[in-house]
């Protein structure tokens, strides 16, 4: 039963490797499908790893952006935009008929702009030529956030989180703290990045990055994979929602978010601030941990990511860790660094929405370091009322996100 605070999802939008909107990204992400290819942005032989998941420009719909939208965004921007016009055309909000200054965004965000700024500064250093402003106009990690705002016509408060890999699940729980404070009457929420040679090269430098696709959980894993998109959701009051008949997803039923500042890179390898995370956002929730059905884990496939996560969930949840199923759907669509956790968060509200679980694929060798219940290869179907999704960045910065059937 809804009560004042309860705070829904009505609208989801994706831009994805695997799909460009919700639709294909779904149906891909059940079906096991993997995006994780040849790198193709820019010539990545002088990495230790030649793959990601990207996106092939050419699928995007751009038609409704203006010429010169199209020449001062960038490809995160058009990324968020994309998946911003899907999740307000799915949630059945007019937005023109709300008080400009009663909508809200709040993005997660990260590089952004630095792939078009990289092509910019190569250019000029090796073609000594100056390039358009146009070209690095939208550089800021808080332009997609504004290009969201200003192209829908929100008034309302707008904020970027850059946390990291945990930035899209922190700016969702943000948001819905706006709707509980009644500082907003809908928020677009949710988090857009893009791959960069900057971000490649780095992890590809902390050798952290697999030569192969990635296999969060196995034994024989290797290294992450990393990935790119948008996911936006429109979230409002479930009463308001009600209202006006809106099909709802999910709740939002709480969040937590944690700092232990272990190490710069590195995850607090005990479990403890993983599952401190989990914990909070479920204390936040008013959930008890017997009541959750599945969990959307971090699972980047490093050996000390997934060590961590796991003994995290077993800190939680008892026994119960081993019958709990855990999937990671990074093994499908990389690791979309900023916009992860959106993306993540969105496949969460479907499971629930579909009682369908989507797989861990390429998993084929249990780790007693992961012991956990993992949806190997296939999707599961089962009946999920509560899903945790987690979010675990670079120094320290965790965050979880309950999300409950409504």
């Amino acid at each position: 039963m809804f009560d004042s605070t309860s705070i829904v999802v009505t609208g989801l939008g994706v831009v994805s490797a695997i799909g460009t909107d919700r639709s294909s990204f779904w149906q891909n992400l059940t079906a096991g499908v993997s995006a994780i290819r040849p790198l193709e942005l820019f010539d990545p032989l002088e990495y230790r790893s030649h793959i990601a998941a990207w996106i092939d420009d050419r699928q995007l719909d751009v038609e409704f952006l203006s010429a010169r939208q199209r020449r001062t965004t960038s490809r995160a921007d058009r990324f968020a935009l994309i998946a911003g016009r899907e999740a307000i055309a799915d949630s059945g909000l007019d937005l023109a008929q709300l008080p400009a200054e009663r909508i809200a965004v709040v993005l997660g965000s990260g590089a952004c702009g630095l792939f078009e700024a990289e092509g910019w500064l190569r250019r000029v250093l090796t073609e000594n030529q100056l390039g358009k402003p146009s070209e690095i106009i939208s550089h800021g990690a808080q332009l997609a956030t504004d290009h969201l705002a200003d192209h829908f016509g929100a008034g309302g408060i707008r904020s970027t989180v850059v946390t990291a890999c945990s930035s899209a699940t922190v700016a969702i729980g943000k948001a819905a703290d706006l709707l509980r404070a009644n500082l907003a009457d809908v928020v677009l929420t949710g988090g857009s990045d893009s791959l960069a040679r900057l971000t490649y090269g780095g992890f590809n430098s902390l050798r952290v990055v697999d030569r192969e696709p990635c296999r969060p959980f196995d034994r024989e894993r290797n290294g992450m994979s990393v990935g790119e998109g948008a996911g936006v959701l429109v979230l409002e009051r479930a009463e308001r929602a009600r209202r006006r008949g809106a099909r709802i997803y999910c709740r939002i039923a709480g969040y937590g978010v944690t700092s232990d500042a272990f190490h710069m890179t590195a995850p607090e390898p005990t479990g403890e601030a993983a599952a401190r995370a989990m914990a909070s956002a479920l204390h936040h929730a008013r959930i008890n941990a017997s009541e959750v059905d599945h969990i959307n884990a971090h699972g980047t496939a490093t050996k000390q990511n997934d060590s961590a996560e796991a003994l995290g969930i077993h800190r939680l949840f008892g026994e119960r860790a081993r019958k709990l199923p855990t999937s990671s759907i990074k093994s499908m669509i990389g690791h979309c660094l900023c916009s992860a956790g959106a993306l993540e968060a969105i496949a969460a509200c479907l499971t629930i929405e579909t009682g369908v679980v989507p797989p861990t694929v390429r998993w084929a060798n249990p780790d007693p370091d992961c012991d956990l219940d993992v949806v190997a290869n296939e999707a599961r179907e089962m009946a999920v009322r509560t899903v945790l999704s987690n979010s675990f960045a670079f120094g320290g910065n965790s965050a979880s996100l309950a999300l409950r059937e409504q």
